[in-house]
């Protein structure tokens, strides 16, 4: 193979492919020869078919595969001479206009390289790690947001109104036209107003009733009610209130432990003790690693691919459009739609960024595991209750599902590595300053893509 370079500026590249056809026609022959053992051919016995004939036969559609193998076998070679790993999918094209006057086959390669990462001391590297210790105020606040959740109620006591948020028990029969319908009646039926579990206008006409009072509770069900007997009607509810209740948080004890799945009082504070400090923990993970990926951003200097570069403004602009107009339908984007300054800065950040540490990895030889793979799709799996065998099955079929998967885990990897080396400083915080740091973060992180 004959190879010139016709084009080097920057990351692009551009060759002339020279293929000789001899190796071309060797290779069809192979290909005949092999075929003919199985060929049964009018006027000669199987496997005894002239090879002229063969090839007169199916040269064409050989003569397609050994072009596709012989192109394909060029150009992996040319990667493997050059060490150069193509930013996107490199351009190939077969410029002969005859491919069947045995000549050599002339071939255009034109692509944009991956850079090259630069050298970088990460031991120059300094940062502070906000760090928060799980206080038993914190423990006693999440016990108490429990203890709500896991609320009972209790009679209000005669004479007592109904408010929002309160449990009325309640006998109730509805009608349209005069005439119950099916599913429209219920008896000591515990309803909390506002929690819009009835048919919208229904909690509120409760609002100020007592036990012992009626009430036609009048509504109207919407046009696309999932019945369709009912959709669209106005119906009267005759409503018999029983029971006022008011919410009480239940008590912090060993048996609201119990409703929670664990024995005792203790072992539930263990377990909130330990995931606060996992949401600690990942804050404080968060924001190190953001202060790390900036000051990355300040001080690398790599010549990037404008090919990503441009996708990747693209991606940006498309991914706020959408998130800007949600009820777009089918989510498409205008087709005059050009990424804005900001856009491209992003983009420009992303891929330095992603280029930088992916080449830290490979150059360190940081692999992600199939056992660190198979429990992220695991965690993924459990999202779809009752289906996660299934799904972990088709990921791990979808080469490019994995991928997406695969690619947050190996950065994290990278990212600690770097840590590892870098200089970093403890910094005690109280949990209020770290959710407040975060926040900033978060609210940072919006006034850029706006």
């Amino acid at each position: 193979m004959q190879v010139v370079e016709t084009k080097s500026e920057g990351l692009a590249r551009a060759y002339a492919l020279t293929l000789p056809a001899a190796s071309m026609n060797d290779k069809i022959n192979e290909k005949l020869m092999a075929a003919r053992a199985e060929v049964q051919m009018k006027g000669f016995r199987k496997g005894k078919a002239p090879l002229p004939l063969l090839k007169k036969m199916f040269g064409k559609s050989i003569l397609g595969e050994v072009l596709q193998e012989t192109v394909d076998g060029a150009v992996r070679q040319h990667f493997e001479d050059t060490g150069d790993r193509p930013a996107l999918q490199p351009d190939v094209k077969i410029t002969n206009d005859d491919l069947e006057d045995g000549s050599d086959l002339n071939v255009e390669l034109s692509y944009e390289k991956l850079p090259d990462a630069p050298e970088f001391d990460f031991k120059t590297v300094k940062l502070d790690r906000p760090v928060a210790e799980v206080e038993d105020a914190a423990v006693d606040e999440a016990l108490g947001n429990l203890a709500e959740n896991a609320q009972d109620f209790e009679d209000k006591g005669e004479g007592a109104e109904a408010a929002e948020g309160d449990q009325v028990v309640i006998d109730f029969l509805g009608k349209i036209d005069d005439e119950a319908f099916d599913g429209g009646a219920g008896e000591d039926f515990p309803l909390v107003l506002g929690s819009g579990q009835f048919i919208q206008g229904f909690e509120d006409q409760l609002t100020g009733l007592k036990a012992g009072d009626e009430k036609n509770v009048e509504v109207a069900f919407p046009d696309d009610y999932q019945a369709e007997n009912l959709a669209g009607k106005a119906a009267v509810f005759e409503t018999t209130v029983k029971e006022v209740r008011a919410p009480k948080a239940a008590e912090i004890d060993d048996e609201l432990a119990k409703k929670y799945g664990v024995d005792d009082l203790e072992t539930l504070k263990g377990q909130i003790k330990e995931r606060l400090a996992q949401e600690y923990g990942s804050a404080s993970r968060s924001l190190v690693k953001r202060k790390l990926l900036d000051q990355l951003d300040e001080t690398v200097e790599m010549e990037l691919p404008k090919g990503l570069l441009d996708i990747e403004a693209k991606q940006i602009a498309q991914q706020l459009w959408r998130e800007e107009n949600p009820d777009a339908q089918g989510g498409e984007v205008p087709q005059d739609l050009e990424p804005t300054e900001e856009h491209v800065k992003l983009a420009d950040r992303r891929v330095k960024l992603g280029l930088f540490l992916a080449e830290i990895g490979r150059a360190n030889e940081i692999e992600v595991t199939e056992q660190e793979l198979n429990q992220a799709v695991f965690e993924r799996a459990r999202q779809f209750p009752g289906q996660e065998q299934m799904f972990f099955e088709a990921v791990r079929q979808n080469e490019q599902m994995l991928q997406q998967i695969r690619a947050p885990l190996f950065e994290e990897k990278v990212v600690d590595f770097i840590l590892e080396l870098a200089d970093v400083t403890d910094e005690t915080v109280t949990k209020d300053e770290l959710q407040a740091r975060l926040e900033a973060l978060d609210a940072e992180d919006e006034a850029t893509t706006a």
